[in-house]
């Protein structure tokens, strides 16, 4: 910690990393990089508050079963154990669940060395707080977080499949009630090929029952993709290894590619899915495959979802830069008129004034990173053109 003070105290602009796993630039500086990863992961429990502190640089993969062990449980994971916990809250990194806000709405607190090097503390009690916990790294190094923890539970994953494209349409919020956290995977073609529904166990409970088919899509037997994917074959494990899609030991995800990802309100869901369908003959050569998935709104000042539940529409593209970035142009422009956020950790080709436009307490944003560093030393190429900061 003082080694890290230092540097921050020293550089004429510095910026954190977490564990790279953001598409976008939102992590770049022209300055100095500072890798969190030499801090010592520790995991500080207060069951009296029902919070957990954590070092930033700790990924979900050594806390939540650590956390497990204690009693004790997060309320939702990202599809990915490999993230910082830093760096997924600080970004509006989510799983999915209709009821489910994201990684960032169980913040309760944060430790940040401001420009000077000193701690600055954050708390939930200050009426700014939902402005800093979403910070993109612009208010300074943080280098701890406390979480809001629930007694720990069980879960189960079960998957079905395919189903025809405009019964997904016709009853897209019935099946994303279906599981306490629900994921629907498509290539826009005419089926969701996969919804992988993640099912909470009742306290006390061995197990649930569960029906052989959804809304006519019937239930996957076995257990798809082996040891490169949490266990989907029905059987009940824990919380922290049934939420993320893949295992803290597997390469995530496909292991090279681009990633974005846009939000719309879920009352645009239907028109919005469809237009991005209209693309569909350009979109399947460059796509591997793309999940939807929905999150219930917050108040934090840039949420993706501004107080509106949404629907999440995550593609994960060939490693085409060029080609990508061709189309994403298109496929935004698409969904310009369902207010459709970008995730701050992936690819968009929107401007500032589109992202104002999109965020109306940006304002009051800028004003409090003005306030908290006023010699920015914290921006990056990525505020100034996206924020204007």
């Amino acid at each position: 910690m003082d080694e890290l003070s230092s540097i921050v105290a020293s550089s004429d602009r510095v910026h954190a990393l977490g564990t790279r796993h953001s598409f976008s630039d939102v992590a770049d500086t022209a300055g100095v990089l500072v890798d969190l990863g030499g801090l010592p992961v520790k995991l500080d429990i207060d069951a009296s508050t029902g919070t957990a502190a954590v070092n930033a640089a700790a990924t979900y993969g050594k806390v939540a079963p650590a956390l497990d062990l204690a009693g004790f449980a997060l309320h939702n994971e990202g599809s990915l154990p490999h993230i910082s916990v830093a760096g997924a809250t600080a970004t509006g990194t989510h799983g999915s669940g209709s009821t489910l806000g994201s990684l960032s709405t169980v913040v309760r607190a944060l430790e940040v060395l401001g420009p000077d090097g000193s701690v600055r503390t954050f708390n939930s009690d200050s009426g700014r707080f939902p402005g800093a916990v979403m910070h993109l790294g612009l208010l300074g190094v943080v280098t701890r977080v406390t979480l809001e923890l629930e007694p720990s539970y069980r879960m189960r994953q079960d998957a079905y499949g395919p189903m025809p494209w405009n019964t997904y349409l016709d009853k897209l919020e019935e099946i994303h009630a279906a599981g306490y956290s629900v994921s629907a995977f498509t290539s826009f073609g005419e089926t969701v090929h996969e919804i992988l529904v993640k099912s909470r166990i009742p306290d006390g409970a061995h197990d649930i029952e569960i029906v052989n088919d959804l809304l006519g899509a019937p239930r996957l037997s076995g257990d798809p993709g082996g040891t490169s994917v949490t266990a989907r074959d029905g059987s009940v494990g824990p919380w922290w290894d049934r939420l993320p899609h893949f295992p803290i030991a597997s390469t995530p995800s496909v292991g090279s590619e681009l990633q974005s990802e846009h939000f719309v309100p879920l009352r645009h869901a239907g028109s919005a899915l469809e237009a991005v369908r209209a693309h569909a003959r350009r979109l399947l050569p460059l796509l591997h495959v793309s999940e939807l998935r929905t999150m219930a709104g917050d108040d934090l000042w840039l949420s993706s979802t501004q107080g509106e539940d949404v629907l999440c529409i995550a593609f994960t593209w060939k490693k085409v830069p060029e080609a990508v970035a061709e189309l994403l142009v298109d496929i935004e422009r698409s969904l310009t008129p369902f207010s459709a956020r970008p995730h701050w950790g992936k690819l968009t080709s929107l401007d500032r004034d589109s992202i104002s436009d999109l965020y109306p307490r940006l304002p009051e944003f800028r004003r409090l990173v003005t306030e908290l560093d006023p010699d920015r030393k914290f921006a990056s190429p990525f505020s100034e053109r996206l924020l204007g900061i």
